[in-house]
């Protein structure tokens, strides 16, 4: 398929500077770009791909606009991340497509579960008992919901998704565990997309909740009894433990892990492989690992942090002395 940059334009706003008639085939990142494709900058420091790119059009930042039409065509405005993600949906849109079934016929639906008829179920999808899939929401393939859980409007949940299952939860029982039954449910809001593999947990007494517009990546665990807040996103790989409250508007890198029963404020900042180990009150970047480093040079760090404490009292000892 193609589509004018004109079209682009007048369907997203953006000042033009090049032919409105130009047909791009394709959307692409500087470097690789073809003389049929779109692409964008919109961090400075790759201005230097700017130049050389064979791109038939950049998307821009007002400060690169002079740079950009040094070399050719581009689209001017003022934040050119989020404009290319808004010309990747209308790309989408675009794409011719087959029609296909609101329910696949291989999905399994229990009758007293409520599906909306402009929801959409993909193949081996198991949606059980009670559970309710809100208007223009998604399951692709192999998606499974629990019973009484609910999906709002307007979300995706990408392959393997599994929403309920039960929380990990045992009583130690004279050296055997004893189950603890999850008696809650998931709760998950609007607007909310959900990557391949992940896995949320009902609660134990009360739901798990997910707010509307978050964002998770593949293969994350949110365990039981966790809420996070409107708008918070987490990358792949990263974990919640259970019963821990993440605020509106954070974001969690990958790998990263919240240990359980702690409260994150909103607009917290988690780097990826970090392990938060305590509540974190304030909005803000927080980042907590050991760097990096060949292994011999590791070693004899991580050894010196053993002794950390008794060097701190023999710090403290001989300032008295001097003191006195």
């Amino acid at each position: 398929m193609a589509i004018s940059l004109g079209t682009i334009v007048e369907s997203l706003g953006g000042a033009l500077h090049g032919d409105s008639d130009l047909m791009v085939e394709g959307l692409a990142p500087l470097e690789v770009a073809t003389s049929r494709q779109l692409s964008f900058l919109s961090n400075p420091k790759y201005q230097s791909q700017l130049a050389s790119s064979k791109a038939a059009c950049v998307i821009v930042s007002p400060q690169m606009r002079d740079i950009a039409l040094a070399r050719g065509a581009c689209i001017v405005v003022e934040q050119p991340y989020l404009y290319f993600a808004r010309v990747t949906k209308l790309w989408k849109k675009s794409l011719p497509r087959a029609q296909s079934a609101q329910i696949h016929p291989s999905a399994v639906i229990d009758p007293d579960a409520f599906v909306h008829p402009l929801a959409r179920i993909g193949a081996l999808c198991v949606v059980e008992r009670g559970a309710r899939i809100g208007a223009e929401t998604e399951l692709k393939s192999r998606v499974t919901v629990g019973e009484d859980c609910i999906i709002g409007e307007r979300c995706l949940l990408h392959p393997g998704v599994v929403i309920g299952a039960d929380g990990f939860g045992f009583a130690p029982n004279a050296g055997t565990w004893e189950k603890i039954e999850q008696l809650g449910a998931v709760c998950i809001g609007n607007d909310v997309e959900i990557g391949a593999n992940t896995c949320i947990d009902r609660g134990a007494l009360q739901d798990t909740t997910i707010g509307d517009g978050v964002k998770l990546d593949n293969l994350i665990q949110i365990a039981h009894n966790v809420h996070i807040g409107n708008h918070t996103a987490m990358a792949g790989c990263a974990g919640v433990a259970g019963s821990t409250t993440i605020g509106a508007h954070c974001t969690i890198g990958g790998s990263a892990n919240v240990l359980g029963h702690l409260t994150l404020a909103d607009g917290v900042n988690i780097s990826a492989a970090t392990v938060v180990t305590r509540s974190v009150r304030k909005p803000g970047h927080y980042t907590g690992f050991f760097p990096l480093d060949d292994n011999a040079t590791w070693e004899k760090n991580a050894a010196s942090l053993k002794q950390l404490h008794s060097l701190r009292d023999r710090i403290r000892a001989l300032e008295e002395k001097l003191k006195n």
